[in-house]
C-alpha cells in the first residue's frame, strides 16, 4: 500500500555541478491526480495530462496546483514526473537493451504515463477517449515528441505546446552519443570493463553534476543543451518538425501559443544583470557572431537603438528568431499542424509588470502558467484573463474547439497563407497580427 494523500517524490535535480545538493530522488515515478469534487457534468470527464517545465532538468508535477483549472472546467488534471537531466536523457550504448535505447529515458517515462491513464482514467471518473496532452518550455519540447514518437501514439487524443515549437531541431542521436561519452568519463566510467555497472553505482549527484557548462547561451539552439530529446532513437526516430510534416499528428486538434516576450527572462542574466554590460557595440558583436552572414541584415532590421536599451533590443532579436524559444517557429509549427488537424494558435500579450533592476520582463516565458495553474514561483495572474484561458483550454480538452459561450471567437490557423493568432490580454482578446509584429517573413528568408 502506498500513501496517495500527498505527491509523491520529485525526481533527483540539482543546480550545481558535480557533489552538489540533491533534491528528489530515484523513486520519483509518481503522477498526481486532480479531480473536481462535486463536477457539474455527469459522465466521464476529459483528462489534461500535463507534463512540467524545467529545461528537462529540474521540476516536478506537483509544483502545479490544479484546482482551480478542475473545479472551473469541470476536467481531471494528471500532473507527471519523468526523469531528469543525466538520469533522464544520458545517451550512452552501454546502457541500450533490445528493448529501450538510452537517451529519451525521460520521454519513456512520459509515455509509460500516459499509459497508465488510458488504462485507469476510469477509475478516476476520467474518459480514456478524451485525454488532452499538454506542456509548457521543457513540458512543450516533450509534447512535440510524443506528437512524432510512434510509442504514443492514440495514447492521447490532442495537444497544447505552450512555449516550445515542434519546428526547433532536437538533439541528434550522434550529438547525445558525444555528449554522453565526456558524461562517462567526468564520472569515472570511461575505462571500466562494465560501462553500464560502473554508471548504475555512480553517485546521483555526480551524475546529475556532469557536462557542466555544456549547453548553448541564450544566442544558441535548445539542440545545443546538455540535456533534452534526442532524434533518432525507437521512441523519436525523426526530428518533431520532420514528423508533423510527415503528418504524424494527422487527426490530434493542437491549440499552441507563446508569450510575447519570451527571452527577456533569459538575455538579461547574461549580459546587464550579471554586471556583463550589453553597450551597442558588443550588441553589434554579439549579432554577427549569431547569425554570421546574415548579421548585417539583422542590425539593420533590430538596431541597437530601437529599444531603450541593446539588451532589450538583442532580447527582441531572440524572440522573434526563436532558436531557443519564440515567436517565428511557433507560427511555423502552426502552420504545418494545420494540414492535418484543426489548430489555435495564441500569443500571451499581457505584461507581467516584473521590473528587475530597472530592466522590465514584459510578457516573458512562463508568465502564462499562473493564468492556469498556481505555482509557488509567481502569483496568480488577473482574475478575468486567468478566467478565459482556463475556459479555452479545458474547452479544448472537451472537445477539442477552444471555444465556448461567453468568450471572444477563437478562429483555427488555417492551412493556408498566415495563421491567425488570437492575442490573450486582460483588457483585450483578439486576433493579433502576430507574424507582422515579430517579422516572421524577415526570419523565413535567413
Amino acid at each position: 500500500m502506498r500513501d496517495a494523500t500527498a505527491p509523491g517524490q520529485a525526481c533527483a535535480q540539482s543546480y550545481g555541478g558535480p557533489g552538489a545538493p540533491v533534491s528528489g530522488g530515484e523513486d520519483c515515478l509518481y503522477a498526481n491526480v486532480t479531480r473536481p469534487l462535486r463536477p457539474s457534468r455527469s459522465g466521464p470527464l476529459p483528462v489534461i495530462v500535463w507534463i512540467h517545465g524545467g529545461g528537462m532538468t529540474t521540476g516536478a508535477g506537483s509544483d502545479y496546483d490544479a484546482t482551480r483549472m478542475v473545479t472551473a472546467g469541470d476536467v481531471i488534471v494528471v500532473s507527471v514526473n519523468y526523469r531528469l537531466g543525466a538520469l533522464g536523457f544520458l545517451s550512452q550504448p552501454a546502457l541500450d537493451t533490445e528493448g529501450a535505447v538510452s537517451g529519451n529515458y525521460g520521454l519513456m517515462d512520459q509515455t509509460r504515463a500516459l499509459t497508465w491513464v488510458r488504462r485507469n482514467a476510469a477509475a478516476f471518473g476520467g474518459d480514456p477517449a478524451r485525454v488532452t496532452l499538454a506542456g509548457q518550455s521543457a513540458g512543450a519540447r516533450s509534447v512535440c515528441a510524443h506528437l512524432a514518437s510512434p510509442a504514443s501514439r492514440g495514447l492521447f487524443q490532442r495537444a497544447v505546446v505552450q512555449s516550445g515549437a515542434c519546428a526547433n531541431p532536437v538533439m541528434t542521436k550522434a550529438a547525445a552519443d558525444a555528449k554522453g561519452a565526456r558524461a562517462t568519463r567526468e564520472v569515472g566510467c570511461a575505462d571500466a570493463a562494465d560501462a553500464a555497472a560502473c554508471l548504475r553505482r555512480a553517485p546521483v549527484a555526480d551524475l546529475l553534476g556532469t557536462l557542466e557548462g555544456v549547453g548553448a547561451p541564450v544566442t544558441g539552439t535548445l539542440a545545443d543543451d546538455a540535456w533534452g530529446p534526442v532524434a533518432g532513437t525507437p521512441s523519436l526516430p525523426r526530428q518533431p518538425g520532420t514528423a508533423l510534416r510527415r503528418g504524424s499528428a494527422a487527426g490530434i486538434p493542437l491549440l499552441i501559443g507563446s508569450t510575447r516576450d519570451e527571452m527577456r527572462s533569459f538575455v538579461p542574466y547574461e549580459y546587464d544583470l550579471s554586471g556583463n554590460r550589453l553597450t551597442a557595440e558588443r550588441y553589434a558583436g554579439v549579432v554577427a557572431e549569431t547569425f554570421g552572414a546574415d548579421g548585417a541584415a539583422v542590425l539593420e532590421r533590430y538596431p541597437a537603438d530601437g529599444h531603450p536599451s541593446p539588451v532589450l533590443t538583442l532580447a527582441s532579436v531572440l524572440t522573434d528568431w526563436g532558436g531557443r524559444i519564440g515567436a517565428c517557429p511557433t507560427l511555423a509549427t502552426a502552420a504545418v499542424a494545420a494540414r492535418y488537424a484543426p489548430v489555435y494558435a495564441y500569443e500571451l500579450t499581457e505584461d507581467s509588470g516584473e521590473v528587475i533592476d530597472g530592466f522590465p520582463f514584459g510578457a516573458h516565458h512562463g508568465s502564462d502558467v499562473p493564468y492556469l495553474f498556481d505555482v509557488p514561483w509567481a502569483e496568480p495572474g488577473p482574475e478575468r484573463l486567468s478566467a478565459a484561458m482556463v475556459g479555452y483550454w479545458t474547452a479544448f480538452a472537451r472537445h477539442g474547439d477552444p471555444n465556448r459561450p461567453g468568450l471572444p471567437e477563437w478562429r483555427p490557423a488555417g492551412a493556408g497563407g498566415e495563421p491567425s493568432v488570437l492575442g490573450l490580454s486582460g483588457t483585450d482578446i483578439a486576433p493579433t497580427p502576430f507574424a507582422a509584429d515579430h517579422g516572421c517573413g524577415f526570419w523565413a528568408r535567413r
